[in-house]
């Protein structure tokens, strides 16, 4: 029950819990191909999709101040993004998280029995969701219609619905249903 105790343990524990057993390479990979530089558009977009009322990262920048900038908001961290998009150096503090752990039942003492969560910066959270909807549009004409998993309205929900009618559909014209599935892991 000691404090330097306690805090070892939690720093193994989110260390184990967080780890993934690849080689990590800090050296970051410069960018070396003449993509689009970020739009104002999308860091709008990004802001417009955040959720309000969030707890802040370690920079205790809220998306709420970024909004309440408006436009002059959207101009300042339009080249603040570019250049990191395009350095692929991410400064220490806003690519820095702090873990916070909730009890999942009163009284617990364990780590185990704790959720952890992570706050993270509101302005690294905007960065990889422009990232993100890049990759996003780039993937999509690539999945099938087939494909359900990781698009909108394609969740895997959508598909147990469709088997589901699929199967009912079949038992009601009396036809038998083959079903083959492949798990990628």
């Amino acid at each position: 029950m000691e404090k330097d105790k306690i805090l070892e343990r939690w720093a193994e524990y989110i260390h184990k819990l967080f780890d993934d057993n690849r080689k990590h390479d800090h050296n970051v990979m410069k960018r070396n191909f003449a993509g689009r530089p970020i739009m104002k558009d999308e860091v709008r977009a990004a802001i417009r999709k955040m959720k309000a009322g969030k707890a802040t990262g370690p920079d205790g920048v809220a998306v709420e101040m970024m909004e309440a900038l408006k436009e002059y908001g959207v101009e300042k961290l339009t080249p603040f993004l570019n250049e990191i998009y395009d350095t692929g150096e991410i400064p220490t503090d806003i690519s820095r998280s702090v873990f916070i752990a909730h009890p999942k039942k009163p009284g617990a003492t364990e780590c185990e029995l704790h959720r952890t969560i992570s706050l993270m910066s509101h302005v690294t959270k905007i960065l990889l969701r422009v990232v993100m909807i890049r990759i996003r549009n780039k993937i999509k004409p690539e999945i099938a219609d087939e494909q359900y998993g990781f698009l909108e309205g394609k969740g895997t929900t959508n598909a147990i619905y469709t088997l589901g009618t699929l199967i009912q559909r079949a038992i009601e014209v009396q036809k038998d249903v083959y079903l083959c599935v492949i798990v990628y892991t």
